[in-house]
C-alpha cells in the first residue's frame, strides 16, 4: 500500500539561543543550521524510514531542487513534487539550549501553489485502502481530503498548525485525527464538542512529555511517553505521526503502532535537527532495546 502526503517542504534554519526570545527582546545566537523540514517532509521522511511506501504530494521554488533529492535520499517518492515559480518554503526556528524547546516562524511560499490540478493527478494513480495524510502548510487540503475520501482512501490529518475553519472543513472526510494537546482545546471550542465525539473514528491527542491518548470511536487509551532527555523537539510530533502510519500501513494494530512512534518520536528529540535526523526502523528496534541509552 502507498501513504500519500499533501504535505510542506521547507528549507529549515536552525538558531541555537539560550532561551526562547521574549516580545522585542533580541538575543545571540551560538549556531545557525539549515536543513531539510516543514510538516510534510518531515512527516514522509518518518513514515518512509519506518517501512513504508511514501509518495509525497508537494511544490518547490526554482531553488528547491536539492529539498526534492533529499527527499528521494531517504527512499520518498518524489514524482509528484511540481516546481513553481514561488520560492521554496522556509522556517526561522529558534531552539533552546537549556531544554530544547522552541519557537518556528513559516513562510509558506511554494507550498501554497499547489493546485486541485496538481492533487488530482497525483490521486489518479491511488488504490483503495492507500492512505492520504495532509496538513495545515499548503493550499488545496479540502479537495484533497474530499477527493482521496472518495476513492476509498484513508484519511489522516495532522491539524497543524491549528486553523480552526480548515479543522472544521476536514472533519467529515477523516477516519485519523492527530493533534497535540492545544489543538485538540481549539478543535473542540470551535466545534462545540470534544475530540472524542467529532465522528472521527481514531483520534490521538499528543501530550508531549506526557505520552499521548487515543480514542477509537469515543474509548480512551493511554500511553506514556519514553523518558529521555531532549535536544530538540522540533519534528517530533511529525516524526511520531509518520511512524504511526507507517505502522498502520504495514498491518500493526493502532497500539502497535503508537508504541512504536513513542519510541521513534524519543529517539527523534535526542538529536538536532528535523527531516535530516529522523531515525530509521533499525535505529528505532535497537533504541527500544537498549532502554538507557540516550535517556535522562
Amino acid at each position: 500500500m502507498t501513504i500519500w502526503n499533501l504535505g510542506s517542504i521547507n528549507a529549515d534554519h536552525f538558531y541555537h539561543v539560550p532561551h526562547i526570545p521574549a516580545p522585542g527582546e533580541t538575543l545571540a545566537c551560538s549556531s545557525l543550521r539549515t536543513g531539510l523540514g516543514g510538516k510534510g517532509a518531515n512527516m514522509s521522511v518518518a513514515a518512509a524510514r519506518a517501512g513504508a511506501h511514501v509518495a509525497h504530494i508537494g511544490a518547490v521554488g526554482p531553488e528547491g531542487g536539492w529539498a526534492r533529492d533529499r527527499l528521494m535520499e531517504y527512499g520518498v517518492d518524489t514524482r509528484h513534487i511540481a516546481q513553481v515559480a514561488q520560492p521554496t518554503g522556509h522556517a526561522i526556528i529558534a531552539v533552546a539550549d537549556g531544554d530544547g524547546e522552541n519557537t518556528i516562524l513559516l513562510f509558506g511560499g511554494a507550498n501554497h501553489a499547489i493546485d486541485e490540478a496538481m492533487v488530482g493527478a497525483a490521486l489518479s494513480s491511488a488504490s483503495t485502502g492507500d492512505t492520504f495524510l495532509f496538513q495545515n502548510e499548503t493550499s488545496a487540503q479540502g479537495y484533497a481530503a474530499e477527493t482521496a475520501a472518495k476513492l476509498g482512501l484513508r484519511v489522516a490529518y495532522a491539524a497543524a498548525p491549528f486553523d480552526a475553519a480548515a479543522a472544521r472543513a476536514a472533519l467529515p472526510f477523516l477516519d485519523f485525527l492527530i493533534l497535540n494537546e492545544i489543538e485538540a482545546e481549539q478543535l473542540g471550542a470551535a466545534v462545540g464538542k470534544p475530540v472524542s465525539e467529532m465522528g472521527v473514528t481514531d483520534v490521538i491527542v499528543t501530550l508531549g512529555g506526557a505520552g499521548c491518548d487515543w480514542y477509537h470511536r469515543g474509548e480512551k487509551q493511554s500511553f506514556s511517553a519514553v523518558p529521555v532527555t531532549p535536544v530538540d523537539t522540533t519534528g517530533a510530533g511529525d516524526t511520531f505521526t509518520g511512524y504511526v502510519l507507517a505502522g498502520l500501513d504495514r498491518g500493526m494494530s493502532m497500539a502497535q503502532g503508537i508504541s512504536l512512534a513513542m519510541r521513534a518520536a524519543a529517539l527523534k528529540v535526542t538529536r538536532a535537527g528535523t527531516a535530516d535526523v529522523i531515525p530509521d526502523l533499525a535505529e528505532v528496534e535497537a533504541f527500544a532495546s537498549a532502554p538507557d541509552k540516550g535517556r535522562g
